[in-house]
């Protein structure tokens, strides 16, 4: 089974979609607070599309989560970014994600490659975490101007941590771990290619405009037409014309002076 969790009116293709609300394509309305009346290790995937942040008890709804998941089920969750003073004004949002979530989340982390790094958080060694989700991949997507190529992605790992406002949302894939994984398997995992919310292409760093194309040729200045319509009697339609010489007065004498 695959469910689309906190779906609203945007259930993700071929998916089971939960919702609180009673909405077109609902499958089954639920408070997810209360618990997820599904059985145990009966879904294979959960797309987990900007609801997460709202719910009462992360924690609770993760250990819900974890136990009607198989092993090695995928949870793809897009999320707010924490660091972002639009999301950190908003008194709906109950829990803030951002590179350092996916470490809280098991007790055996594993960087995957070609993903921004998690960096590491403090040890807890009373904690111990009740669920196993291991980070398989994780993604930034970035506000504009940003989201552009305009800026290297070194330049933007480094803005990342001096200025917020940089980064819009954030979108991990996770694997469900339940019994024993070797690292082969694991790392073969993360090379997949796995569902996503339908609007996340439009979220990507797009190619900056090509500059040449929006250049404008300043240099040239358009000539109105009523400028280029031909003379109602053009010169080639007649003989030359010598111009007229004005006739050549003599000069004025001066007038004598007398003593």
């Amino acid at each position: 089974m695959h469910i689309d969790l906190g779906c609203g009116h945007h259930k993700h293709l071929n998916f089971y979609g939960i919702d609180r609300a009673q909405l077109p394509g609902v499958d089954l309305v639920c408070d997810i607070n209360a618990g997820i009346p599904l059985p145990d290790n009966s879904v294979e995937f959960v797309m987990a599309s900007r609801s997460l942040p709202y719910v009462t008890d992360l924690f609770a709804v993760m250990s819900e989560l974890y136990r009607i998941c198989t092993h090695k089920a995928i949870v793809c969750i897009l999320s707010p970014y924490a660091h972002h003073f639009r999301h950190i004004s908003n008194p709906y949002l109950k829990h803030k994600f951002d590179e350092y979530t996916p470490r809280y989340l098991t007790n055996t982390f594993l960087q995957p490659a070609g993903s921004p790094i998690c960096p590491p958080v403090p040890e807890y060694l009373e904690h111990i975490v009740p669920f196993d989700f291991r980070l398989i991949r994780m993604e930034f997507f970035y506000e504009p101007p940003f989201s552009t190529t305009l800026y290297e992605q070194d330049e933007l790992d480094m803005l990342q941590y001096v200025q917020p406002n940089l980064i819009s949302e954030i979108m991990y894939h996770f694997v469900v771990v339940k019994n024993d994984m070797r690292i082969d398997d694991w790392h073969r995992i993360c090379q997949k290619k796995y569902d996503e919310p339908d609007w996340v292409p439009s979220l990507r760093r797009q190619k900056s405009p090509d500059m040449e194309e929006t250049v404008q040729e300043l240099d040239i200045i358009p000539i109105p037409q009523s400028k280029r319509e031909t003379p109602a009697h053009p010169i080639s339609n007649h003989a030359s014309i010598k111009p007229s010489k004005k006739p050549t007065q003599p000069p004025k004498k001066k007038a004598s002076s007398r003593k």
